[in-house]
């Protein structure tokens, strides 16, 4: 019986970066051949990073990529990695058009390759809108095993590739992703793995990206399922890992190769089976994180990845004593460290004692860099000169901090930090050119309500350690407020954020009408009066920084309605 040992390359790319990811490749690969393994696999598109967007359909990028790969599959041989088959995401570009496709490299060459063929055009995805779609399955021999390969979307369909292989005839399954994270996500991925084993009639191994794109973040979380649906092996999410796993397998059969359904069969030849080895124990299986560990760690990977890929050293934001402006420091704090973290405080006439002292505690909890600079001067001047009242009074003061900040910014290199949250955002409850400036949004897809689950989360964890809880507990309990005049408190303009959030979450996330939103029993004038807020304020979030999506419904990407549009629910 041929023994094989798979390494899951669970890895962190970055988008156009051909070279550093090749070197990726490479530092993996030797990881992987020091822990005994025949093959690796590697996440969908590891070398280009994912999505590539518009640069698939750029010659140049699409060119290089292909250049990139034969170098890669030499470099590996140069490396002394030649004997192990490397499983590879690209951009291959052909006569028919750009293809999201994985090659296998062996012996200095490109052995095998294989397109997707299911190209997902819905939430976040425009793949229709780049790639071609391939026709053909590689089922490549190593170690006497016959291996096939389905490429993430092609995983989540029914029929196609899965089905292909099964009726081929294959060994093992091995599957490259880049599956953007979403809550409870990982709740259906073991599922549908286990069901797509039992089709193909073979284990199944799923190797997921990790790491932070622009508003996407993707959490890992690989897995290897036995072909009666036996959780062999999990890898932990956010973290790039390394999963070996041993496979006895039946010796793979002599197949022909031809059309099978939809797709034209290959067989590759690489190498039967060896002498007799060792067994590794069985890898470990990572327990999934809890629903709010799960959503800071991806908070925390969004940020940290945007900062670092784009090169920033360092963040600033308004610090207000408020729980939105004290979780987003948080998560800097977590994702750059206290050192690279930037708070102001700018108090104005209307600022609240509680406002500044809880402030300047946020900054001491966490060891962050604290000034304090007041606006009231700037404001006044704006004031009198224009002689302003009312919300125009009220909107200087946000525009003066968010002006405070980019100055900031430009002097010392800081990327701004918008701190709104979802609920804010959905209802236009933000200072367009105020505190809306910045060049990213950490907690954009956050509801309210869940932002002080977060806090109360962390808090709890860093009691847990032995650590001072980073959030004031002021800032957690006190009524939220923008304090832009005497008393003011959210609820003033909006509802109760318990009620807010559960109607945006039907009607943003849930994309529920007017008399569905009747139907799950919210009031009428509540309905009528959320509605017109959230459709009002689309020019708003088009002019929003982006912000790590945790939702399967973000701002952005994924809801794209007119700016300009006479429809109204109800």
């Amino acid at each position: 019986m041929p023994q094989l040992r798979i390494a899951l390359a669970q890895v962190n790319a970055t988008v156009g970066d051909l070279s550093g990811n090749a070197s990726l490749v490479v530092e993996w690969t030797r990881k992987a051949r020091e822990g005994g393994a025949h093959l690796v696999v590697f996440p969908e598109m590891v070398l280009t990073g994912y999505p590539v967007e518009d640069l698939a359909i750029r010659t140049s990028f699409a060119r290089a990529s292909s250049e990139a790969l034969e170098s890669l599959a030499t470099t590996l041989v140069e490396a002394g990695l030649g004997d192990i088959a490397a499983f590879v995401g690209y951009l291959e570009h052909d006569s028919v058009g750009p293809r999201n496709a994985v090659a296998v490299l062996h012996g200095g060459r490109v052995v095998a390759r294989q397109s997707k063929h299911h190209l997902p055009n819905y939430g976040v995805f425009d793949e229709r809108r780049y790639f071609k779609p391939g026709s053909s399955l590689d089922i490549v021999r190593i170690n006497g095993v016959e291996v096939g390969m389905v490429i993430c979307e092609d995983l989540w369909q029914d029929g196609g590739p899965i089905t292909a292989l099964g009726d081929a005839g294959v060994d093992l399954v091995v599957s490259p992703n880049a599956s953007p994270y979403e809550r409870n996500k990982d709740d259906q991925r073991l599922p549908l793995v286990v069901r797509r084993a039992a089709e193909a009639g073979a284990p199944l191994a799923y190797c997921n990206l990790v790491g932070g794109q622009d508003e996407l973040v993707f959490d890992g979380d690989s897995l290897v399922v036995a072909t009666d649906g036996l959780l062999i092996g999990r890898a932990p999410q956010f973290v790039e890992h390394l999963m070996l796993v041993d496979f006895d397998l039946p010796a793979g059969s002599e197949y022909e190769q031809g059309q099978i359904g939809d797709f034209y069969v290959r067989r590759v030849f690489l190498s039967d089976a060896g002498p007799a080895y060792e067994p590794l124990p069985a890898p470990r299986v990572f327990e999934p994180l809890s629903d709010e560990a799960e959503v800071w760690h991806a908070l925390v990977t969004g940020l940290r990845d945007y900062v670092h890929k784009n090169g920033f050293r360092s963040v600033v934001l308004g610090l207000s004593g408020g729980i939105d402006s004290a979780v987003v420091a948080a998560l800097a704090v977590d994702a750059l460290g206290a050192d690279s973290v930037y708070g102001v405080s700018m108090p104005s006439s209307y600022s609240s004692e509680h406002s500044r002292s809880d402030a300047s505690d946020m900054a001491a909890r966490t060891g962050l860099h604290f000034t304090t600079e007041p606006i009231g001067e700037m404001v006044s001047t704006y004031v009198g000169q224009l002689s302003l009242t009312g919300l125009a009074e009220e909107n200087i003061q946000a525009r003066c901090r968010g002006m405070l900040l980019m100055a900031l910014s430009n002097q010392h290199g800081h990327l701004v930090l918008a701190t709104g949250n979802k609920s804010e955002l959905a209802v236009g409850y933000s200072t367009i050119y105020g505190d809306a400036v910045g060049g990213y949004a950490p907690i954009k897809d956050v509801f309210k309500t869940l932002v002080w689950g977060l806090a109360r989360w962390r808090n709890d964890e860093a009691e847990k350690r032995g650590e001072v809880p980073p959030i004031p507990e002021n800032s957690i309990v006190k009524p939220p407020s923008a304090e832009l005049r005497p008393g003011q408190v959210d609820t003033d303009s909006l509802p109760d954020y318990e009620l807010l959030d559960s109607l945006l979450t039907q009607y943003v996330d849930g994309d529920r009408g007017y008399d569905d939103l009747l139907a799950a029993g919210f009031a009428p004038e509540l309905v009528d009066r959320v509605l017109r807020m959230v459709d009002k304020a689309e020019y708003k979030r088009r002019q929003y920084p982006p912000g790590t999506k945790i939702s399967n419904k973000a701002f952005g990407r994924d809801r794209r309605l007119p700016i300009t549009n006479g429809w109204r629910e109800g």
